[in-house]
């Protein structure tokens, strides 16, 4: 099946640092510093590299600039084992890239350059003679050609694709408030969006902030507690919007998914009306960047091979926790049998710290939810 992976490109420059904090940048002084790591970042690279490891040859679809930044991430690309060629050069626009300043015992700032991300649109999605599979999208908040004008571009990539008989896949990015992307309508957009995306797979935070601001802004100050009753909410606009099953992504809580009746006209009968909750696995966490985008990964290489939900929401949490072993987005990701094998042998997951209600544990340490109906 022919897995397509478009939208957000960039490159991360990671300049190590020696000594010192934020403190020590003074005008005019010099600062040692140790050697700089490149690595590519953002959902086409975090994702599709994710796939290769995993066992696929994804398709990319990104902009980047004739440049040395665009020379490097191709590079980077390739030496994965992943061709270029669909991924559209522009003369007229430099590449993106993010400059992260991380010292020792300091939060990490980013320097970032959205570039030809933000002119990456509809036109560069370019489906047209390849044999319908799945085709997944994803940092949309991120390229302003695809939320300006009330997400237009968008609706088109996902509305084309579905015309042409792919299984579509889209994922977001939590923009910032003070930023034009964290100031438009996202409501309207993904009510304009979501009928023709089969699988959306965003972060909890991302929907809050998008659809419940007042709650987003309670939960990232604690004064209100992750619930299955608020996952159940939420997941119920979202597929009132259109959307065929519902991935929120919890962090350190896991993942939870949520089905529709008609998921088994796209998936399988065992899709249908379904409610689960998936436990992180026990690892050491050495760092967090590209997890999410691990984790979609796997939930798409289980939609691919055929697998039921409890298998997917399994195998999405374990890529994830396989990523967050490494300091790397991609490093700590085997092969797709090497995480099966960790599952099969028993690894073990940490105990839900959400209000779970009356819902119960069953297959493959899965919590299922009071209307959870087994296909």
């Amino acid at each position: 099946m022919n897995v397509v992976v478009a939208g957000h490109l960039c490159l991360d420059i990671i300049p190590r640092w020696e000594l010192g904090d934020l403190s020590s940048l003074i005008p005019g002084s010099l600062l040692k510093m140790e050697e700089i790591t490149f690595s590519t970042g953002g959902a086409v690279s975090n994702t599709g590299i994710t796939l290769k490891r995993l066992g696929f040859d994804p398709i990319l679809m990104a902009r980047l600039g004739a440049d040395y930044v665009g020379d490097i991430t191709r590079r980077i690309l390739e030496d994965e084992g992943i061709s270029t060629e669909t991924i559209i050069t522009s003369p007229d626009v430099s590449s993106s890239y993010t400059v992260v300043i991380s010292p020792p015992n300091t939060d990490r700032l980013f320097l970032h350059h959205p570039g030809a991300n933000d002119t990456f649109s509809a036109y560069d999605v370019r489906l047209s003679g390849l044999k319908p599979g799945l085709f997944h999208l994803g940092y949309p908040p991120l390229m302003r050609q695809l939320y300006t004008n009330n997400g237009r571009n968008l609706e088109t990539i996902y509305r084309h694709a579905k015309e042409q008989g792919w299984i579509t896949s889209l994922d977001l990015a939590l923009p910032d408030p003070n930023s034009e992307a964290g100031k438009v309508d996202w409501h309207t957009i993904l009510a304009r969006v979501l009928p023709y995306a089969d699988l959306f797979l965003p972060s909890l935070d991302e929907v809050l902030y998008m659809l419940e601001r007042e709650k987003f802004v309670a939960v990232k100050n604690g004064g209100l507690p992750i619930t299955t009753a608020l996952l159940d909410c939420l997941s119920g606009k979202l597929l009132d919007f259109g959307a065929t099953a519902i991935v929120l992504k919890l962090g350190d809580h896991g993942l939870y998914l949520r089905t529709g009746s008609d998921a088994g006209e796209l998936l399988a009968e065992s899709w249908n009306n379904r409610q689960l909750l998936s436990p992180v696995f026990k690892v050491q966490v050495k760092g967090t960047t590209g997890a999410g985008d691990a984790s979609i990964a796997g939930f798409l290489a289980a939609v691919i091979r055929g697998a039921d939900p409890e298998e997917a929401v399994t195998l999405a949490t374990a890529v994830g926790a396989c990523c967050v072993e490494s300091l790397s987005a991609t490093d700590g990701v085997p092969s797709i049998d090497a995480v099966r094998r960790r599952i099969d042998e028993g690894w073990p997951r940490v105990s839900p710290s959400i209000e779970l209600g009356n819902w119960h544990s069953a297959h493959l340490g899965v919590f299922h939810g009071p209307r959870d109906k087994v296909g």
